[in-house]
């Protein structure tokens, strides 16, 4: 029997705590990953609503979204273990999640804060090699300044609204990248 296995991963508390290290718990999954670059790789669907206050309960994988940072502005190559950010989109009670206070202070310090474009809720950052749902890695608090430089600068998702891709057994969100 397959069981849970954990990477460490980035939690930034919507509170306005300081980020600190979490075990990010994933589970085996039959769904086919999108962004794999070849298939057979076990795909492990990872759990960040374990983190997220608020979450609209008994939805799973629906009741987030994600997206891919594989460089920062004016990179001329990708990073050998990109991001993958975890965010909250449908709350129990349908309204929105509070602002990121840690991250909006960061882009206020760089004066790109727009309320419209505000990260909301707890805020999950892992890392992974080929594809975010076949190969995570451990990350650790030295990912903090590259993350910092990528939040200063980089706005949420424009749309936070979950599009369900039906693949299998379980419905994969996919967010939209800037």
């Amino acid at each position: 029997m397959d069981q849970l296995v954990s990477f460490e991963a980035i939690l930034f508390p919507s509170d306005g705590r300081n980020p600190h290290m979490v075990p990010l718990m994933t589970s085996p999954t039959t769904v086919q990953d999108p962004l794999a670059p070849y298939n057979g790789l076990p795909v492990r669907m990872p759990h960040p609503e374990v983190y997220m206050d608020y979450i609209a309960e008994g939805l799973g994988p629906r009741a987030w979204s994600y997206h891919l940072v594989e460089a920062l502005d004016c990179m001329n190559k990708k990073f050998t273990h990109p991001y993958v950010i975890f965010y909250p989109v449908v709350s129990r009670d349908g309204m929105p999640f509070p602002v990121n206070k840690f991250i909006r202070e960061i882009q206020i310090q760089g004066k790109s804060f727009r309320e419209a474009t505000a990260w909301r809720g707890n805020i999950i950052v892992a890392k992974y090699r080929e594809s975010p749902f076949t190969s995570m890695v451990n990350g650790s608090i030295a990912d903090f300044p590259i993350l910092r430089n990528y939040f200063l600068t980089h706005g949420a998702p424009c749309v936070q609204t979950p599009q369900p891709v039906n693949q299998g057994h379980v419905n994969v969100i996919h967010s939209a990248s800037h």
